[in-house]
């Protein structure tokens, strides 16, 4: 057997098994204790767009000063956050303290590569859908399309347009209508210098 097949071939094999494999990445979440509400949704956010992706997190609640004194709100946290996230994800290690930190890994139900082929499912689903819309749509055509029926041009010039109030102005041929004049009785009751 010949050396360079033996390690072209080995070569393949291991690439093909690096493609099937896919690697635990761990994402992480740090919080406070004292977080608002809309803060907290969007930290949730995050949390549920990691457990789709397939990904761990890591999520760290941050103590500071007196916040050390009352781990107890950090746990509530941590616990209110499992609970919100639980059709996505399991709690792998539960909250513990650590310093000044309080730690909690949240592992997906699904592994990484389900969640990828559920993905890509979902694109093909999506891609399928605007191929066969676009299909049902009536295709343009290029030439302009006909115009409607119109009375012929001998007939247009022999009837007079009816006028509405809008369009007074004067046509070409008319003389323009002028109002009369109303003098002016209060510009000689003003008083100025003389």
């Amino acid at each position: 057997m010949d050396y360079g097949k033996f390690k072209y071939e080995s070569a393949v094999k291991a690439r093909e098994s690096r493609k099937n494999q896919t690697q635990t990445v761990v994402k992480e979440i740090k919080l406070r204790p004292k977080i608002d509400p809309h803060d907290y949704g969007t930290k949730k956010g995050h949390v549920e767009r990691f457990l789709k992706a397939g990904d761990k997190v890591k999520v760290t609640i941050m103590f500071r000063g007196r916040e050390q004194s009352r781990p107890e709100l950090g746990f509530r946290l941590l616990q209110r956050l499992a609970g919100d996230v639980e059709e996505l994800g399991f709690v792998e290690s539960a909250p513990k303290q650590d310093g000044r930190n309080m730690i909690m890994v949240i592992g997906p139900h699904r592994k990484k590569s389900e969640a990828k082929a559920h993905a890509a499912g979902q694109q093909n689903q999506q891609n399928q859908q605007n191929q066969q819309s676009q299909q049902n749509r009536p295709v343009p055509s290029p030439r302009p399309a006909a115009p409607a029926a119109q009375p012929s041009s001998e007939a247009q010039q022999s009837q007079p347009t009816p006028r509405t109030q809008q369009d007074q102005t004067p046509g070409p041929d008319e003389a323009p209508e002028t109002a009369p004049a109303e003098p002016a009785a209060d510009s000689a009751a003003v008083p100025g210098p003389a």
